[in-house]
């Protein structure tokens, strides 16, 4: 690893104040969850897989669809994984009195869980599903605990709602949340670190474009393979960052 970039990136760490982080999949597969997109993934396995992740399948096929679900995102896991050294890095800065903005691509939840305060989950959650009729949300447990959960909700006449839950996972045909924020926290940020992501997938990969616009952001790229948008980062780090918070 060269030394001289740690020091230039503890440095610029040690002076920021407003730090914008946009992470993917290599932050979660060092705490053992698959990367769904990079070659030899899940989703280029099988195509057809993103057909049953869509919002229109979900609609047409409720029942249907939270087995395959399941399947796919390893569900009975969901609650088992930790968060990794480089989510506690990013817990720690906010500990040392920075303002960390934690956009994130992974729907895994361990930036909350790593004690993160400010974290956006633009590709939603698996921790969660929401009933689309009442808006009830119902936690991991109970996904975990019924094979096709429904909302148990009951109306003021004594019915149960009895509604399939909708995951709140962003599925094929759902919009992305939160990227209302993005702009407002490029406005405030001194430093931007992306970390885990080749930024193959819209809109996220448009922020290090945005953030290439204001010369008052350093850019850090953290990624263990190189990407496209690497030349628009000051720094750029092809390591696992397990390895690099490690030396920092």
């Amino acid at each position: 690893m060269d030394q001289t970039k740690v020091t230039v990136l503890k440095e610029k760490l040690t002076q920021s104040s407003h730090i914008m982080v946009l992470s993917g999949a290599g932050m979660s597969t060092e705490s053992g969850i698959p990367d769904f997109r990079s070659t030899g993934g899940l989703w280029t396995e099988d195509t057809s897989r993103m057909e049953a992740m869509s919002r229109s399948y979900f609609l047409s096929n409720p029942h249907q669809f939270w087995p395959k679900f399941k399947e796919l995102f390893q569900m009975k896991m969901s609650g088992a994984y930790e968060p990794n050294s480089g989510h506690t890095f990013l817990a720690n800065l906010e500990k040392q009195g920075k303002h960390v903005d934690i956009f994130t691509q992974n729907i895994d939840g361990l930036h909350k869980k790593a004690g993160s305060q400010h974290v956006y989950e633009l590709h939603g959650s698996i921790q969660t599903a929401t009933c689309p009729s009442c808006h009830a949300t119902y936690e991991l447990p109970y996904l975990l605990q019924e094979e096709v959960p429904v909302c148990l909700k009951v109306s003021a006449d004594g019915r149960t709602c009895g509604q399939v839950l909708k995951t709140d996972v962003v599925l094929f045909g759902d919009r992305v949340k939160h990227f209302d924020q993005v702009e407002k926290s490029l406005q405030q940020a001194d430093l931007l670190l992306v970390m885990g992501t080749s930024l193959e997938v819209a809109p996220a990969r448009y922020i290090p474009e945005d953030a290439a616009q204001n010369p008052s952001i350093f850019k850090v790229m953290m990624n263990l393979s190189e990407t496209e948008y690497d030349q628009l980062f000051d720094l750029v780090f092809h390591e696992r960052i397990g390895d690099l918070v490690k030396d920092l």
